[in-house]
Parts: structure tokens; C-alpha cells; sequence
């Protein structure tokens, strides 16, 4: 299944149904961002519907957001989405600023015959071994035990991941760092990582393409794109010990303790979150802007991002992200949008 031509006009359609009236006239300012490819559906949304607007052209380049970032330091870009958040120091080093746009869910998909999505229940340990190679057939005993209902055939497992550096992934290792201590300790947390099994695919497509076509697999992605790929999700056992199902209800269960007041920088890290109907991969996807960036472009960049956090909120929800809370708007409103000369 080529999951990219199919999410190209699903986003599309989406657009066209945000869009308001347009101008005839060209906009006089181009916006260029690149990064992250987990938000890109709903990012390539408003890109679209904010530039028939009039206001100005927005673009976004889905290249993963390593990638991103990159582009950004180097000044090629006007600003960089990422999963894999910055600490303040990190910033500062840099020259950026960072603010959280959206929650998101990481899924697991799988590619097993006669297994359908939310059939199957796997544990934090049978997960992490998955992972780490040291369970290989899907009717390993590890696996079975929680699937009492279902029939898992003797079947190879193929581990599919990221092969470019990804954001998805560093929220994925995160997990992983979280849940199994030889992760943490053989492979440890990043957007790029020694793994240990497994092919790689590029960006989240690439991974949802490399599951459908095979027998077997299981991959990490952005859960927009495992619904548009039809690709079967699993449920995870949680922090509570309570296997929950990947939802837009679960992620915001996840992102309703957190505390973004007390996070420098906004850096902020929601895998693992406490609470029975909590989801345990989600995560927070960023815009970076640089300080230094001209006065105008600073301007028209806020504008855009303040279009997003009230006219994009529809668009988000209809393609599964969580949005920010008003309160943490206010905080970003005042910490960074406020700094404009």
C-alpha cells in the first residue's frame, strides 16, 4: 500500500473543508518550515487552508525532524516542527525557541494474518523484547499468554523502524528507556539509535508501506497515519497495568497531569503517564522559531501560529491530534509570541 499517495488527498479533502473564502491577490511573504514527519497531515492542512487565506504562502516539508532542526540552525527554513524537544540549554545554545503545538499518539501496527486492529494486547515487557529481538514468533509464549482469545499463528516477527532521524522515534526510545532497563542501558533514548533488530523505513510512511506489505511486522508510527494506512493498532499495557486502546480520549488522558508551567523552555516528555485510561507513547510536537530571524517574517510567523491555535483546532481533532489547552496558549502567548518588537 503506498500510504503516501493516499494521505496526500486525504489531506487535501480535509483542507477544502477549512478553507474560507480566498483572496485573489498573491501574498506578498513566503513562510518555509521542515521538520517532523508525525503532525505533517494536520500541518500540511493548515498550510494549505491559512495560504488561501491571503495572508501569506506558508509551506511545510515533511523530512523528519532531525532534518528540521538542521535546516533551521542553518537558516534555510523559517521554522522547524520536531518531535524530539529541545532543552533550554539547548536552545539557547542555538539561538532558538521552542513551543508545544500539539499531543499526538505513537501506535503499534501490526501485519498479522487474521488479526484485527485492537485484537491483539501486548505487554511492556513483550513489547521492549520484541524490540530488542529476544521474542521472534508471534505465538511466543509471551505473546500468547495475554492473547488467550486469539489464534497467533507460528509466524516470524519483522521489526520495522525509522531508518532516518526521527522524532517519532526519540518519543518511541523514550518509552522503551522507560519500561525495560536493558533498553535504557544497551540502547538507550534518541531521534536516531543503534537498533538492535529490525529494517528501516523513511518517515512514517515508509514504515506504515514496509508493514502492509509484510507478513509479520510491527512498526511505530504517528497514529493518523495507521488510520489512513488501515493498518491493524494493538493495544498496550499502561502504567496502571491496564491494556488501553490508541484513541484521541487516551492521549489527552495522557497530556491532562502534565505541567507545562514548571517546564523550562517547554520541554515537557508525556510517555508513561500515569492514570488507568491513560495512553503510555504519547507525545508533544513542536514549532522551533530562531530569536534572531527578521522582524517581519517574526510577525507574520506568530500571526500564522495564533491562526493554527484557534482556526486550526477543528482540522487537528477531525485527523486525531490533541490540542493544546488554553492555558498553555496563554503561557506561549506571553513567553514567546509576546516577544515581538
Amino acid at each position: 500500500m503506498k500510504t503516501k499517495k493516499l494521505l496526500m488527498p486525504f489531506v487535501a479533502g480535509i483542507a477544502a473543508t477549512f478553507i474560507g473564502c480566498s483572496d485573489e491577490k498573491a501574498p506578498a511573504m513566503t513562510l518555509n518550515g521542515a521538520g517532523a514527519s508525525c503532525p505533517a497531515p494536520v500541518y500540511q492542512t493548515w498550510t494549505y487552508s491559512y495560504t488561501q487565506t491571503g495572508s501569506v504562502t506558508v509551506n511545510y516539508q515533511s523530512v523528519g525532524s532531525g532534518a528540521g532542526v538542521n535546516q533551521l540552525k542553518e537558516k534555510t527554513v523559517d521554522f522547524a516542527g520536531s518531535d524530539n524537544p529541545l532543552t533550554l540549554e539547548e536552545q539557547q545554545k542555538d539561538g532558538l525557541e521552542q513551543f508545544p503545538m500539539l499531543t499526538g499518539g505513537v501506535v503499534l501496527i501490526v501485519n498479522i494474518p487474521g488479526v484485527k486492529t485492537g485484537e491483539m494486547k501486548l505487554t511492556r515487557k513483550a513489547l521492549a523484547d520484541i524490540f530488542l529481538g529476544k521474542i521472534t514468533r508471534w505465538n511466543a509464549p509471551e505473546i500468547q499468554s495475554s492473547n488467550l482469545d486469539l489464534q497467533l499463528p507460528d509466524l516470524a516477527i519483522t521489526v520495522v523502524r525509522r531508518a532516518d532521524s526521527s522524532g517519532t522515534s526519540f518519543i518511541f526510545t523514550n518509552y522503551l528507556s522507560k519500561i525495560s532497563d536493558e533498553w535504557k542501558n544497551t540502547i538507550g533514548c534518541g531521534s536516531s539509535v543503534k537498533w538492535p533488530v529490525g529494517i528501516g523505513g523513511q518517515k512514517n510512511p515508509g514504515v506504515c508501506n514496509n508493514v502492509s506489505k509484510i507478513s509479520g511486522a510491527i512498526g511505530y508510527t504517528e497514529y493518523t497515519y495507521a488510520v489512513e494506512a488501515k493498518l491493524a493498532t494493538v493495544a498496550l499495557e499502561n502504567s496502571a497495568g491496564k491494556f488501553v486502546q490508541p484513541t484521541i480520549e487516551s492521549f489527552a488522558f495522557s497530556a491532562a497531569n502534565a505541567r507545562w508551567e514548571k517546564s523550562p523552555g517547554f520541554y515537557m516528555v508525556l510517555t508513561d503517564q500515569p492514570g488507568e485510561n491513560s495512553w503510555p507513547i504519547t507525545g508533544v510536537t513542536y514549532i522551533l522559531i530562531r530569536k534572531d530571524c527578521d522582524v517581519a517574517i517574526r510577525a507574520e510567523l506568530i500571526k500564522y501560529f495564533s491562526w493554527c491555535f484557534s482556526s486550526g483546532i477543528t482540522a487537528a481533532k477531525k485527523l486525531n491530534y490533541v490540542p493544546i489547552p488554553e492555558n498553555v496558549i496563554a503561557l506561549i502567548q506571553e513567553k514567546v509570541f509576546g516577544n515581538v518588537n
